[in-house]
């Protein structure tokens, strides 16, 4: 049997990329969540006015991978510290979110994003990731399906 994760850590082709190597990992898709617009475009998102987040859906075997490592996976893959950006990337589609589909994942969430802040890693600054229920997740144009592996990259240049 297999579950779901969504993550949120900015431009969906580079976190695509990192969640589908990793073992355990069924499928990933690349998605719209945490807003209220519905069966939104890229267009529409890209306009910061849906309340939406470029995000992954990962499906996996818990068998494999579990939820906790898909969780370092996602602290390790972008910066949680900064709020509605990642690298060039700016705007609340971009922002830094995990949303969870039961009460397991909320727990195990919250406890590694707690066990982050405390390491001191980020000393100046305040881990501001969200942690929020999993909402409808309406996938992404086909275009930006698995973009860096149909293109043959391996780093997102633009993201």
């Amino acid at each position: 049997m297999t579950e779901k994760a969504t993550f949120a850590a900015g431009c969906f082709w580079g976190v695509e990329e990192t969640f589908r190597k990793v073992k355990g990992v069924i499928s990933t898709t690349e998605g719209y969540t945490g807003g209220s617009t519905k069966n939104p475009t890229y267009e529409d998102v890209c306009t910061d006015r849906t309340g939406h987040a470029e995000a992954i859906q990962v499906e996996y075997d818990p068998l494999v991978v579990s939820y906790e490592d898909l969780l370092r996976v996602f602290w390790e893959s972008h910066d949680p510290t900064t709020p509605n950006r990642q690298g060039p990337d700016f705007g609340s589609q971009y922002r830094s979110a995990i949303f969870y589909h039961n009460d397991q994942q909320k727990t195990s969430a919250t406890a590694s994003r707690d066990r982050l802040q405390s390491t001191g890693l980020f000393t100046k600054k305040r881990i501001v990731t969200e942690i929020v229920a999993a909402k409808e997740f309406y996938p992404a144009e086909d275009y930006h399906q698995q973009y860096l592996q149909k293109r043959g990259l391996v780093h997102c240049r633009v993201c």
